[in-house]
């Protein structure tokens, strides 16, 4: 199993098992916006909290496409941190969007 390492803020490391990811540039943003959501103090917390994982799980599964889906569609629910996530990581709010729904297709963006 390809494994490589995803350097993060604050000493973070993650692991990404790059058998288990399919389309390319939506992985590859969905990625981005792993890293992001991790290493910012507000995000990482509420994210952790709302996914029931901890810290230790989410580096473990940080290539899983289903954690992936969830941090995209977890950014694109809330308007504010899809348009500060984006700008972070250096896209259009738009395509962070797609991405939420091309890996969550039953996901529309409303809470």
């Amino acid at each position: 199993m390809p494994v490589n390492a995803l350097q993060l803020a604050h000493g973070v490391t993650l692991d990404v098992r790059y058998d288990k990811l399919v389309n390319g540039n939506n992985v590859t943003l969905a990625l981005l916006a792993l890293a992001h959501v991790a290493g910012d103090e507000t995000l990482g917390p509420r994210f952790l909290a709302l996914s029931g994982m901890d810290a230790a799980e989410l580096r473990a599964r940080a290539g899983d496409p289903d954690v992936l889906a969830a941090v995209v569609a977890f950014l694109a629910a809330n308007e504010a941190d899809l348009i500060e996530s984006a700008a972070a990581i250096g896209v259009k709010p738009d395509a962070l969007a797609a991405v939420a729904t091309a890996l969550n297709p039953q996901f529309d963006g409303a809470e």
